[in-house]
């Protein structure tokens, strides 16, 4: 995929406050701090477009990258920082369910996970979410290149089995460092991208 350009279109958190056109998008979902900003970024070959927090759960709203005038890359507000208070956690998930069930520019979402971890109980019901809704249910496990490459498979089976996954080829390692595994995701995401979600 070669990306000619791309920016920061929109800053979010109310319906009328979303892009009015058509292009299709596709929406990033995890927990806070497990590399959505840093993925985005190396996807689009941009060192500093998606605003990296060092502070886990600073981002409270919806960021939408406009990639090729053509598509948008959607980031989600992460979601599981225990820091913040209940009112605050309550606000973000809103913000969140509000997008993914009302958004019809909306043709795939994407669970973000970090490889090194077990998914946690509310990315399972994130990923059962993102399947009921009949999408392809694509897992991209991070910081794969803070592990070694011989434990790839071991990590990914974890995630598999945690979020009940039966396609090995769904889970995909990836390291925003390198960009590995960059041109299969792509390779995944421009189906998605030319398709309407009643098309699933």
């Amino acid at each position: 995929m070669k990306i000619i350009k791309s920016d920061l279109q929109q800053i979010a958190a109310l319906p009328e406050q979303y892009p009015k056109d058509d292009l299709p998008e596709i929406a990033f979902a995890g927990r806070s701090n497990v590399g959505k900003s840093s993925f985005i970024n190396s996807m689009i070959n941009r060192k500093n477009l998606a605003r990296i927090s060092g502070k886990p759960g600073k981002t409270r709203t919806i960021n939408f990258y406009i990639i090729n005038d053509s598509f948008r890359f959607v980031d989600l507000p992460g979601y599981g920082y225990a820091v913040a208070s209940v009112k605050e956690k309550e606000k973000w998930a809103k913000i969140i369910n509000t997008y993914l069930e009302s958004r019809e520019n909306l043709s795939e979402i994407v669970l973000i996970v970090d490889i090194r971890h077990e998914p946690t109980s509310q990315d399972k019901m994130m990923y059962d979410w993102i399947i009921s809704m009949g999408y392809k249910g694509i897992v991209v496990a991070t910081k794969a290149d803070k592990i070694s490459k011989g434990n790839w498979q071991k990590s990914t089976k974890i995630i598999r089995q945690k979020l009940e996954i039966k396609d090995v080829d769904l889970v995909i390692p990836y390291s925003s460092e390198n960009k590995m595994n960059a041109e299969k995701i792509w390779s995944i995401f421009m189906p998605a991208l030319n398709k309407t979600k009643d098309q699933y």
